[in-house]
């Protein structure tokens, strides 16, 4: 049964004309409309918002037929599973009938539309995504999920193990959330944990893309520690990330803290000993990121030539993770070092030692050179490193 709160949620979001016109236009035909998810749960932690999602016991045709008569541009997006995307004041807003699965494969859902808000949220993943709230903030809490929300208690909607069965990846939604929005100090579900276990083989099913994106999205949280701890724990980690190990991956969280740099995906996935970014499907520059980071912390380079050839980022990250296994590391002067090769530019061209050298002689001294000029902490000017070159 709906159960209206005394509960109120605010935010741009909700009173932006977009986000009134849409609502507005389905209620005065008739209809319920509700904000639902993570835009609900989002305001009313006090977090950013970025996407407002829309439910309403509307059909889809419904839904195109009422926003063309206003004016309103609309996108077919998901007939099937009943969304629409309906284009107001600029922004678009996904709008979705009530709907109840009627069967699912771990990946896919086939669903039927429903006139009842409660089937609608008994489909959801966990219970502090099921909050909705009307045009006008007031929030419906049809599973009782606010009390989870205010004490940031992450569960799965009735039998975890059901749920995970619905979609497999809902797992690794679990422990991003759980980064995100849930409570350290309280500890995990242990029911949402045992199903987690039990269907840890399922996570086999699913795209490479599905799952590299939400390991950024976890790796992107704050304090990921607790959540990747324990993937590690139920067997999870292993089977998304093979040959990932988290000894080093608590220090490096540290390190990253006492040096006041802000979370980076690539640098904890290094961190975790996982550099296969292709095998996430990840962009060509985090792939390409992954496998410097890796090429540079099997080398004896310094970071401060690291920074000189390869950026102050990737110096960095390397930096943190070599300090993460080795705690004797002097961080602050690492960083020193690096700051100075992020900015060295080498003084001695091609043209310094031409005509007299050419061909592969010419390369052979600008490298000799150039790694004097390295070893000298990047000091040496050109009419140094020129003599010592020619006084051999």
């Amino acid at each position: 049964m709906t159960q209206t709160t005394q509960e109120s949620v605010k935010g741009d979001w909700l009173s932006a004309k977009g986000t009134q016109e849409v609502m507005a236009l389905l209620e005065a035909a008739g209809h319920q409309v509700y904000a639902v998810g993570g835009c609900v749960r989002n305001a009313f932690l006090g977090e950013p918002v970025s996407d407002v999602d829309l439910s309403t016991d509307a059909r889809p045709e419904r839904v195109m037929a009422l926003a063309e008569e206003a004016g309103l541009k609309v996108v077919p997006t998901g007939l099937d599973h009943g969304t629409v995307t309906v284009v107001a004041d600029g922004e678009g807003y996904e709008v979705t009938t009530f709907r109840a699965d009627v069967e699912t494969d771990g990946r896919r859902a086939v669903v039927r539309f429903a006139d009842d808000m409660a089937e609608d949220a008994i489909r959801r993943d966990f219970t502090m995504n099921a909050l909705y709230a009307d045009r006008f903030g007031r929030l419906v809490d049809p599973l009782g999920g606010l009390p989870d929300l205010k004490a940031r208690r992450l569960r799965f909607i009735e039998d975890p193990d059901r749920r995970i069965q619905e979609d497999f990846l809902r797992i690794l939604r679990f422990f991003r959330f759980f980064a995100w929005y849930g409570d350290p100090a309280d500890g995990m579900d242990p029911e949402a944990l045992a199903g987690i276990a039990a269907n840890v083989e399922g996570l086999a099913t699913l795209s490479r893309e599905r799952v590299g994106v939400e390991i950024v999205k976890l790796l992107s949280a704050p304090d990921p520690l607790m959540p990747v701890s324990v993937m590690a724990q139920t067997g999870v980690l292993a089977q998304v990330l093979p040959g990932a190990q988290v000894t080093a991956f608590g220090p490096l969280l540290a390190l990253e803290a006492e040096v006041g740099l802000a979370p980076a995906p690539m640098r904890r996935l290094a961190g975790l000993g996982f550099f296969d970014g292709a095998a996430l499907r990840l962009s060509k520059a985090a792939t390409a990121r992954l496998r410097t980071c890796e090429d540079m912390l099997g080398a004896t380079q310094s970071g401060g030539e690291i920074a000189y050839r390869h950026g102050l980022d990737v110096a960095r990250d390397v930096a943190l993770i070599r300090a993460a296994s080795l705690p004797e590391t002097d961080i602050p002067e690492a960083f020193a070092q690096i700051a100075i090769g992020a900015q060295a530019t080498f003084p001695v061209g091609a043209r310094d030692l031409m005509p007299d050298l050419s061909g592969p002689a010419l390369g052979t001294a600008l490298k000799q050179i150039e790694s004097d000029w390295i070893a000298s902490g990047f000091i040496l000017d050109k009419a140094t490193l020129l003599k010592r070159y020619s006084q051999g």
